[in-house]
C-alpha cells in the first residue's frame, strides 16, 4: 500500500528572550507511489503572533500547532498511515524531542507530552534537525507575523 509523506518545516522566534512571539509552519504533502519519486499534491504555510514567550517556547509551539493542523488537514480515515518528517532548524529542540537531552523546564515539558501524545495517532513522526538556511519557509513566515503584529502597536 503507497503511503503519504508530509514534511513539515517549522519555526519560533521572539524579538527578546522572552518577548513578542510568532509560529511558522509550511506542510508539504506528498504521494509516496513505491518505485517512483514522491510527488507534491499540495502545500500549506502558517503564521502566527502567539505573544510573549521565549524562542524555546515558540519552538515547540510551532511544532504542535503544526501536527494539530496536519490532523486537521487529513482527517482520521489516512492519519494512522501517515509519514511525517518534521524539520527544525533548532537543535536543542530537536535533541529533545529525539531523547538525546533532558528536558528541565516545565513548560516545554508540557509541550513535550503534548506532543508525545498527538504523534501516536500518525503512522511515524520523525524530527530532523536541517540548517537554518535550509527553514527560510517557515523562518519568513515567523518574521512576517511578528512584523504584522508589531506594526498594530506603531
Amino acid at each position: 500500500m503507497d503511503k503519504n509523506k508530509y514534511i513539515i518545516h517549522t519555526d519560533g522566534g521572539s524579538r527578546g528572550n522572552p518577548g513578542p512571539s510568532a509560529i511558522g509552519v509550511v506542510i508539504e504533502a506528498l504521494q509516496q507511489v513505491q518505485g517512483k519519486s514522491p510527488v507534491l499534491e499540495w502545500k500549506k504555510e502558517y503564521g502566527e503572533y502567539i505573544g510573549e514567550t521565549t524562542n524555546n517556547d515558540a519552538e515547540y509551539q510551532a511544532v504542535v500547532f503544526a501536527l494539530k493542523k496536519l490532523k486537521l488537514l487529513i482527517g482520521k480515515k489516512t492519519i494512522g498511515e501517515a509519514i511525517v518528517e518534521v524539520h527544525v532548524d533548532s537543535e536543542l529542540l530537536e535533541r529533545q524531542l529525539n531523547g538525546h537531552y533532558k528536558i528541565m523546564d516545565k513548560n516545554i515539558q508540557k509541550h513535550f507530552v503534548e506532543l508525545w501524545n498527538l504523534k501516536v495517532d500518525f503512522a511515524d513522526v520523525v524530527y530532523k534537525h536541517i540548517p537554518r538556511e535550509d527553514n527560510h519557509g517557515a523562518d519568513r513566515l515567523v518574521n512576517a507575523a511578528l512584523d504584522k503584529e508589531l506594526n498594530k502597536l506603531l
